[in-house]
Parts: C-alpha cells; sequence; structure tokens
C-alpha cells in the first residue's frame, strides 16, 4: 500500500512497507528520489532501525544472550501502520512484536511522521520506550536522491567549513583508517572514485545543511540539525546519490559485541520517548 501526500507546489509518496519515501515531485512533476532500479540499488529511501549499517558478526549480546541482527535492522523491510493521515501529514507506526522480540528484545514503538510544508518534506521519528529497561538503539535515514544528468555535472556545499575526513570500512566495520577530502569554498565535486571504498562515513560533521548543486545551480537540500553522523553513498555509475542522518553508525573493527558497549549507541530510559526530524527541500 502507499500513501500520497500532496499540495499546490509538491506531490509525497510513501510505501507503507518501511513506511519508505519512494517519490517526491515537484508541481512540474519532475522526480527528486531515486526510482528504485534494482540494477543499481532497489530501495528508495530506507528507515534504519534498531541499527544503523553492520555488527561485528551480525550480532550482538544482551544480558549475556547473543541475537542475530542484519545490516541496518528490520524496519525497512517490514510493514508499518498508518494511524493518521491529512492531505499533508502522515503517521506511520511501527510495534515490537514476536517476531522482532526475536532478534531485538525490547519493547517499542516507532512512529515515522511525514510533514509537506509547501516545497519542503520534514521526516519526524519518535522512539517510544514501552519496556521496563533501558532501550538501545540507533536510528538512521538513506535518501537516494535521483542524478539524471553526468554524475559530475553535481557538487556536494556544506554549510559550514569542515576538515571533511571519513573514516574508511574494513569488512563493513568502521576501521581506524581515515581520507581528508579536499573541498573548495566548502563544496565536494562528485566523483565515482569517491565511493570506491564504499560509503562516505563521518563521525562529525560541522554543517546540519547540505544542498546538491546541479552545474552549480541548487537542486535540493537536506537539513539535519538533529543528527550528529552522516553517510555519503553511491554505486559504481548509478544515477544518484544517498545523503544519510545517522544517530549511530557500524561497529568498530574494536567492538566487543555487547549492545550496551556499542560505540555512538543511543539509551531511552524506561517509559521515555526520542524524537529527532530532519528535512528535505526542493529548491
Amino acid at each position: 500500500m502507499k500513501t500520497t501526500l500532496k499540495n499546490l507546489h509538491s506531490t509525497v509518496e510513501i510505501n507503507h512497507k518501511g513506511a519508505e519515501l519512494i517519490s517526491f515531485k515537484n508541481k512540474f512533476n519532475k522526480e527528486y528520489i531515486w526510482e528504485g532500479n534494482p540494477e543499481f540499488w532497489g530501495k528508495h529511501s530506507p528507515v534504519l532501525f534498531p541499527i544503523v549499517g553492520t555488527l561485528k558478526n551480525n550480532s550482538f549480546v544482551y544480558n549475556d544472550t547473543t541475537y542475530q541482527l542484519l545490516r541496518h535492522g528490520f524496519a525497512r523491510d517490514v510493514n508499518f501502520q498508518l494511524i493518521s493521515k491529512t492531505n499533508e501529514e502522515a503517521v506511520f507506526s511501527l510495534l515490537a512484536n514476536e517476531e522482532t522480540l526475536k532478534i531485538y528484545p525490547f519493547l517499542f514503538e516507532l512512529q515515522l511522521k511525514y510533514t509537506l510544508i509547501e516545497n519542503e518534506l520534514q521526516i519526524a521519528y519518535s522512539i517510544y520506550n514501552k519496556d521496563n529497561v533501558v532501550l538501545p538503539f540507533s536510528i538512521g535515514a538513506h535518501p537516494a536522491f535521483a542524478l539524471p544528468k553526468d554524475f559530475e555535472s553535481y557538487t556536494l556545499a556544506f554549510n559550514q567549513s569542515e576538515n571533511l575526513i571519513s573514516y574508511q570500512l574494513e569488512n563493513d566495520l568502521i576501521s581506524d583508517s581515515t581520507i581528508e577530502h579536499q573541498m573548495s569554498e566548502n563544496k565536494l565535486p562528485l566523483t565515482y572514485s569517491l565511493f570506491e571504498n564504499d560509503a562516505l562515513i563521518f563521525k562529525n560533521l560541522n554543517s546540519k545543511k547540505i544542498t546538491i548543486l546541479e552545474n552549480n545551480i541548487p537542486l535540493l537540500q537536506i537539513k539535519f540539525d538533529d543528527f550528529p553522523h552522516f553517510g555519503i553513498w553511491t554505486k559504481k555509475e548509478a544515477p544518484f546519490i544517498c545523503l544519510e542522518p545517522w544517530l549511530g553508525y557500524s561497529d568498530t573493527i574494536h567492538s566487543n559485541g555487547k549492545i550496551m558497549d556499542k560505540e555512538a549507541i543511543q539509551f531511552i530510559e524506561a517509559n521515555e520517548t526520542f524524537d529527532l526530524v530532519f528535512s528535505i527541500e526542493i529548491l
């Protein structure tokens, strides 16, 4: 099933599977979200929960029990319930159930609220700890933006001065190796060579806004005040770029496997809630 939001400026479609954003068009019917061609990558904008990235051995230990949890968690692959809807806002919910408890032994509710305001789409996450124990989690976005022109026609403009250092992956885990990326006037030109070793992973950015420029003309902007970590990714020759606000990231090569010790893991106290939001704006 799909849900559509619409105003005079833009139209959004959300798939109930994964509560995944699958389309964001302007009033001229121009599409800004990657089409999901499986020849390159068959998703559009998956929600990463309750982990971001990969765990060492695809598992974690909690209370001396080992649980298997695959890359990016399970939220992107399960059906959410639509719990409220207007022309310009929709709220989706995922509740812990018998299947999730087998791989993530916590009682939770994850809500996603999509709000369309003119040409801007706000995406809010609310994680409710419905348990009587502390809930460990990570959460992230993975939107893929369509780049219909030649890949090197595009540049990423950061809104703050950056010492742009990304962490390298080693067997899908974050290593101690880093690369410093050269920028000019806070802009990073896109080339496929940037992604020869998979994603660019940033533990810290000064910027909280990144703009995609097409031949130096602003195309789209993502704002992520609530997210301290960030990923940028594409595949070789693929006509898209993923700009990924994260709260958390893959295990490091030094991980001991215990979820409560995981680097960058977040915690919610019993019966408390954690809220955060980012936005995508067509320029």
